[in-house]
């Protein structure tokens, strides 16, 4: 059989199969450090590279164009990848993903953050270092200078980002760099309990909203 057919070999962690389809002949190509979540969907021209995070609920459509996930990048819950026919999304090393995006045929550059359910149109180019705040709508064909700070709908830059403010979203990222591995060593699906254990260990506060590390 051929066409679009999902990639039948169970997850090593979970025993679970992963949604990862051929389509056209275009097979996606992941590296072995990346973490697909099974309810992850990548399909067609894929490239994903090392240590890159992709959660539950992502789809990453190349059907109509590539896309191409370069090292170090995470991928969040509900996001949407795709594009119109013959572009691409190119994500740059280290690019930050935040939950329920969409990133239509656009350049993410390197060690940017996309905030929470922002939309990135069409043919749009974001710079080196810079953060787009959550719920933002970029418009198509907009150029974003490198290390600037975004807003609003429609965007709108409102300043650069400071030294300050691009080490506290690296550190954010470098968490998410570390995840593949921590999904890889221990999770795994589970019944669960009736009651929550006496000796339970607290989970640590690493990581901190900006302005209050």
């Amino acid at each position: 059989m051929s066409g679009c057919l999902p990639y039948f070999k169970k997850d090593k962690i979970n025993n679970r199969f992963k949604m990862i389809y051929e389509f056209n002949g275009y097979i996606p190509v992941i590296h072995e450090s990346a973490f697909i979540h099974p309810q992850a969907v990548v399909t067609g021209n894929v490239t994903i590279g090392k240590d890159v995070y992709v959660g539950p609920g992502a789809a990453l459509r190349g059907d109509w164009g590539a896309i191409i996930v370069e090292d170090g990048c995470n991928i969040q819950e509900n996001c949407t990848l795709h594009m119109f026919p013959g572009k691409s999304v190119i994500l740059r090393e280290s690019a930050h993903i935040g939950h329920g995006a969409i990133i239509h045929g656009a350049v993410i550059g390197k060690n940017s953050m996309i905030g929470m359910n922002s939309v990135i149109m069409d043919d749009v180019y974001i710079g080196e270092g810079s953060i787009i705040g959550a719920l933002c709508f970029v418009k198509a064909e907009m150029i974003i200078a490198p290390r600037s700070l975004v807003v609003g709908n429609p965007a709108k830059v409102i300043k650069e980002v400071s030294d300050e403010m691009l080490e506290w979203k690296t550190m954010g990222t470098a968490l998410y760099q570390q995840l593949p591995k921590e999904c890889y060593q221990s999770l795994k699906p589970c019944e669960p309990l009736r009651e929550k254990p006496i000796n339970q260990p607290t989970q640590q506060e690493v990581y901190k909203r900006f302005g209050k590390q």
